[in-house]
């Protein structure tokens, strides 16, 4: 298993909220945003991105601890950020996240805004939910023929989907239900370039017959040991016991 360095690569997901902890970032007190979402993903402009001053911060932060920082982006829901740590490889990527997860609070106490990790803060109305979608990649995946490899891997994660959705983060089940770019917690499923799917194969992943997988099933509160060494005991298994 050793030889196989397993790359992981987490995207963390959260909501900036008032210090009211009720109303997020951008939003109206005590209403909602006179547009549905949309137009705040990955935007500009003081009337869709809420937050970046934050995320821009922590980010420098992340650098500067030597965090593997890799990038940020405003999400769907007004309000909510992201952060990219990886690749990392093993276990370190469970070590770099939580040092990341600390950061971002400290950061958020200086701004005295609150940071949520819950999967689905804002549970009335058309809002999506956040996420910690994991990114795996073996040795084997990274070579010509990784595909294959990656689709066994798929395989095997949906025979024990029941497994890790139960150590997949609390309050999972009010983000998968099959809505908001969501696959629904109660079935599993995969697909080359669907956000709607549990497992995503990336199109340039695809068209090159290697590269990685995405797990869109963690919470944004996930434990990222539990959630990296489920992958990699579900994925790894016939080589760990051949």
């Amino acid at each position: 298993m050793d030889d196989e360095e397993v790359w992981f690569g987490l995207e963390q997901e959260f909501t900036l909220f008032n210090l009211d902890e009720k109303t997020p970032l951008g939003w109206p007190v005590g209403g909602m945003p006179s547009r549905p979402q949309g137009p705040y993903y990955c935007s500009v402009g003081p009337e869709n991105s809420f937050g970046r001053s934050i995320t821009d911060a922590m980010y420098k932060a992340c650098l500067y601890a030597g965090i593997e920082i890799s990038g940020t982006n405003g999400e769907v829901m007004p309000g909510q950020q992201e952060y990219q740590v990886g690749p990392c490889v093993g276990i370190d990527a469970g070590d770099q996240l939580m040092m990341s997860r600390y950061i971002l609070q400290r950061v958020c106490e200086d701004f005295q805004v609150y940071c949520t990790l819950h999967p689905k803060p804002i549970t009335e109305g058309d809002w999506n939910g956040a996420g910690m979608h994991t990114n795996v990649s073996t040795k084997s995946m990274r070579e010509a023929g990784g595909l294959k490899v990656i689709k066994e891997a798929i395989y095997k994660l949906g025979a024990k989907h029941a497994e890790h959705i139960a150590i997949y983060g609390t309050g999972n089940e009010l983000r998968l239900t099959g809505k908001h770019e969501t696959a629904s917690m109660d079935e599993f499923s995969f697909g080359v370039a669907n956000r709607g799917a549990s497992v995503r194969i990336g199109r340039d992943t695809e068209a090159d017959g290697m590269g990685y997988f995405e797990d869109r099933r963690p919470s944004s509160n996930a434990d990222p040991y539990l959630v990296t060494g489920k992958i990699m005991s579900t994925i790894m298994v016939s080589e760990m016991y051949s």
